[in-house]
């Protein structure tokens, strides 16, 4: 008996450590059935994005909402509903989102958040702040200084290639920036928050430097508007709003708990799913392995390459099977990476049912893919290659931006 319960124990004990996932600013991993989005939902305390307030953002700005709300990649948020009261009222506000600049060129997912916040600019017509955390990525990469600041620069260029309005954009990076209010913002966060509960929000431990600790406010206070007197002088109580993937939320939950002890309106999150790997959703993009992401930089023949041999197929062995049982959809990487980039939702309606009831092969909707990215990535290079070192002065430049709401 007691054998078989130190089996049941064991066994019960292994399941548990294949469902664990880790999910935090540094550290992604998951199980074999992917991130779990629901769990990672009740864990953070986040709230769902549902049909009625996708409706009232279409609504407020008086365009369709865009395809990564309509078909749920962002799909979490917090005190949305409340900015949106704000705004239908006629308060503005600004959005804060942020790049870690630890590679030469980005790759698809890191454009994401970009695409989105763009569209966010664009409808609801508010400034925008991106910050570039060299610092960060000096503190745990294997970077220098003098590194992390080209590299800063570099990414700063495919961000500009996105299509930013200069008159409503500021971008900085931290080792440019800091200082000031901004500084003075951040020891008033460093102050409210203890080791304990640095501990308990980022799992940090002993072995790790101090730098690291001292880190996350710097990430906090781009979300208080009194952090850029040169943009929002007089305007303290300006709300922001972050689009950004959900593995930064640690960092605004920190932020949310210590803006009213300190004066300032909690900012408010829209948060995306993970863009996946080539592999599948059980492993992560790396710069390290080329071959796990689709770059900005990589040519049609390196896309078709990369999407014949690496995306992950939810398709059968063999063309018999696949025409008796069809895709599976819910693993299948050419499927979700067309989910966030084709456009047109009735084709993409189209696409499903036909490889999902076995009509379509693998082979057919991976050439549908390679035509959709390759269009995508040639215009990125299109733009990037347009974009001087005078343009990222220009958005770098510490100036108002008197037309920000305009």
């Amino acid at each position: 008996m007691a054998a078989a319960e130190q089996g049941v124990d064991a066994a019960r004990k292994e399941k548990e450590e294949e469902e664990e996932q880790v999910v935090n600013p540094w550290e992604v991993s998951a199980g074999k059935g992917g991130i779990d989005y629901d769990k990672l939902v009740d864990q953070f305390g986040c709230q769902r994005i549902d049909d009625a307030l996708i409706d009232r953002i279409a609504r407020l700005t008086g365009r369709p909402p865009h395809c990564f709300l309509r078909r749920g990649l962002f799909f979490a948020h917090r005190d949305l509903n409340e900015l949106l009261d704000l705004y239908e009222k006629g308060e503005k506000f600004y959005l804060y989102t942020g790049r870690g600049p630890s590679s030469e060129a980005l790759h698809l997912g890191h454009l994401i958040p970009f695409m989105f916040t763009k569209y966010l600019q664009e409808a609801f017509k508010v400034p925008l702040v991106i910050q570039l955390t060299d610092d960060e990525k000096f503190l745990w990469k294997n970077l220098t200084i003098q590194e992390s600041k080209r590299l800063a620069r570099e990414n700063a260029k495919d961000i500009i290639a996105c299509g930013f309005d200069i008159e409503r954009t500021f971008i900085f990076s931290d080792f440019s920036f800091v200082g000031g209010a901004f500084y003075e913002n951040m020891m008033q966060v460093a102050r409210c928050v203890t080791m304990n509960k640095a501990i308990g929000i980022f799992g940090f431990n002993l072995e790790d430097h101090i730098g690291k600790v001292s880190f996350p406010p710097v990430q906090a206070v781009p979300s208080f508007p009194s952090s850029f007197p040169h943009l929002f002088a007089g305007k303290d109580q300006l709300r922001c709003l972050i689009p950004c993937a959900i593995d930064q939320d640690p960092y605004f939950r920190m932020t949310r708990d210590v803006a009213p002890r300190i004066g300032y309106q909690k900012p408010s999150l829209i948060e995306s799913r993970f863009f996946p790997a080539l592999q599948g959703e059980n492993t992560k993009m790396s710069a390290s392995d080329a071959n796990s992401a689709i770059y900005v930089t990589d040519s049609a023949k390196e896309i078709k390459t990369k999407v014949n041999k690496y995306a992950f197929s939810g398709g059968q062995d063999s063309i018999e099977l696949h025409r008796k049982l069809g895709a599976n959809l819910d693993v299948d990487v050419p499927i979700k990476y067309l989910n966030f980039f084709l456009e047109d939702d009735d084709d993409l309606a189209h696409i499903k049912k036909e490889y999902k009831e076995g009509r379509m092969l693998t082979g057919e909707v991976k050439q549908r893919l390679m035509a959709v990215l390759s269009e995508i990535v040639a215009r990125h290079q299109r733009a990037r290659a347009q974009v001087t070192e005078e343009m990222v002065d220009a958005f770098m430049a510490v100036r108002p931006l008197p037309n920000m709401f305009g």
